[in-house]
């Protein structure tokens, strides 16, 4: 699978300095991953570290995230078009934040 990951990263940076529409590019990259199962192994290699790794795998599979970092992918996607695009910028970091606060609050939830 190390081939296939450096292949989606060459590609998708030559992709982008070949100013090719980013949507295109994350199209072909999550399509690619999946056909190949590259992000199972990535998942899967990120559950071999000791202790941390299975917690994290099981923090970031957990539905509530995905459904968050979603809907705020939709919610930028309207404020962009209305003109609020650096207010976007500002709401995203906090969703990163919130999301990386839930992840280690679980990891440490679990190891207490």
């Amino acid at each position: 699978m190390v081939p296939v990951w450096l292949a989606m990263i060459g590609l998708a940076w030559w992709g982008y300095e070949a100013h090719i529409e980013p949507a295109v590019i994350a199209g072909s990259v999550l399509v690619v991953g999946l056909l190949s199962n590259a992000f199972a192994w990535m998942l899967g290699l990120i559950a071999m570290v000791p202790v941390i790794g299975p917690l994290v795998v099981k923090a970031l599979s957990v539905g509530f995230i995905w459904l968050l970092n979603g809907v705020g992918y939709l919610v930028a996607l309207v404020a962009i078009k209305r003109g609020y695009s650096k207010d976007v910028l500002t709401y995203r970091g906090l969703t990163i934040a919130l999301i990386v606060g839930i992840v280690i609050g679980f990891i440490l939830g679990r190891l207490l």
